[in-house]
């Protein structure tokens, strides 16, 4: 199951908090180049100025990679991520025991994960009827048997280890 949840600069946090003018600083929330992402991405963008913090959104930066670099790099301040991502793809060779683990980690990068977003974003797979019928396809895993299928992944999706190689 992937949640989704904004990982946050830890900094950000602070520089808000003891700067004691909220207007202060402008907080960058970045995207990525997906429309869910950009909406996402809209949504934090809101929720922040509505708190009366400025905020602007870089949408449509790249992919995990570009975010996950900017934001390290203080060139973002925030943008949503699946916690599958987080987990299979950017830390993927840490291989955490824990969640405890991870945020300890995280906190050592100056990065602290938000909250969960509040719904789940699990892969889907769609055929049509009569395609599922006339091949049998009634699992994922039914496919292997089908090579001559073309699949509609992005190329991020086709390069996780959790994806479709």
């Amino acid at each position: 199951m992937m949640r989704i949840v904004a990982a946050v600069i830890f900094s950000l946090y602070l520089v808000l908090v003891e700067s004691g003018s909220p207007g202060a600083r402008e907080t960058k929330v970045g995207s990525k180049a997906f429309t869910e992402s950009v909406i996402l991405g809209e949504i934090v963008t809101q929720l922040i100025a509505g708190s009366g913090v400025k905020a602007i959104h870089r949408s449509q930066l790249g992919g995990t990679r570009i975010l996950w670099e900017a934001l390290k790099a203080g060139e973002i301040d925030v943008y949503p991520e699946y916690t599958g991502t987080l987990t299979n793809e950017i830390l993927a060779r840490h291989r955490f025991e824990t969640d405890k683990q991870q945020k300890e980690f995280l906190i050592g990068l100056g990065l602290q994960l938000g909250p969960s977003i509040g719904f789940n974003n699990t892969y889907a797979l769609a055929v049509t009827e009569s395609t599922s019928l006339g091949l049998g396809l009634y699992s994922i895993s039914d496919l292997t048997a089908h090579p001559e299928l073309s699949f509609g992944f992005s190329n991020e999706f086709m390069d996780r280890q959790d994806g479709c190689p």
